[in-house]
């Protein structure tokens, strides 16, 4: 499943660059977001910056505003109350609205809570670019998928907001890499490609201290591609409102990957 012509597979990869940076740097990108707010931490429904009152039952998430506060539901200004589930979309179609940033209702583990996305974010208008290694075809290999039994695990991991939750792993995926021997554990997303989160020799020194890589769908033999070279920065490196999780144990690397994406270019 790798790539036969060196030069095509170079142009496929700076393509997935340039979609990455703009993805990244978009009005509603992981750059805009300014914070998340879970309820339970709120119990008088305020939320910081952000008007209404906000609480959470067992259907969901109930929105109590006057006209004065600005907000609009589906497109209508709001006086008086919504009910409100998570928001399954794009962020630009999130349901509540405040001129243009948009909240994003999201649970996570029965629990609720508001994503504020701002597309005026310092951290938007200081953004520089992502700091990337060129293409080397050396860092894509092979790889073989193995599910698990059963098709699903659950490990606890930290997140990076400083809570623990589970993270759900499908299988496993073994490659070569410089003549050793590795494998990485990872989920099955809804189209059948892979999650991965991971960790190397160089994170934290060079690299950011973990990293994402999405290989492809394995083919019914469970051949798949590991190409490091598109491991990228989680959403956590771009804003720290994102609760992203660490690598499981075994995901951290005995080799450095000094591939791929690295981390927020810097302004000199």
């Amino acid at each position: 499943m790798t790539t036969t012509d060196p030069a095509d597979a170079e142009l496929r990869w700076r393509r997935w660059h340039e979609d990455r940076v703009a993805a990244v740097s978009a009005p509603y990108g992981p750059l805009a977001l300014t914070g998340t707010h879970w309820l339970p931490d709120h119990p008088d429904g305020r939320l910081p910056g952000v008007p209404g009152r906000w609480t959470a039952d067992a259907g969901g998430v109930l929105l109590t505003a006057g006209a004065a506060d600005g907000l609009t539901v589906d497109g209508r200004p709001l006086d008086g109350e919504a009910r409100l589930t998570a928001d399954a979309g794009p962020v630009d179609a999130a349901r509540v609205a405040l001129g243009e940033r948009r909240l994003v209702v999201l649970v996570r583990e029965g629990v609720w809570g508001v994503r504020d996305f701002d597309p005026g974010a310092g951290a938007r208008r200081a953004f520089r670019g992502i700091e990337v290694t060129p293409y080397d075809p050396r860092w894509s290999v092979p790889g073989r998928f193995t599910p698990y039994a059963g098709g699903h695990r659950s490990v606890r991991v930290p997140n990076a907001d400083g809570r623990e939750r589970g993270l759900g792993l499908g299988g496993e995926v073994a490659f070569t890499l410089a003549g050793r021997e590795l494998a990485l554990q990872v989920a099955v997303e809804a189209d059948g490609s892979l999650w991965a989160v991971f960790a190397d020799a160089t994170s934290g020194r060079g690299s950011y201290r973990f990293r994402f890589l999405y290989p492809p769908a394995p083919d019914a033999d469970g051949r798949t591609t590991v190409d490091l070279n598109r491991a990228q920065l989680p959403p956590c490196a771009f804003a720290d409102h994102f609760v992203c999780p660490f690598p499981p144990p075994g995901n951290t690397l005995g080799v450095g990957v000094e591939a791929g994406e690295r981390q927020l270019r810097r302004v000199r």
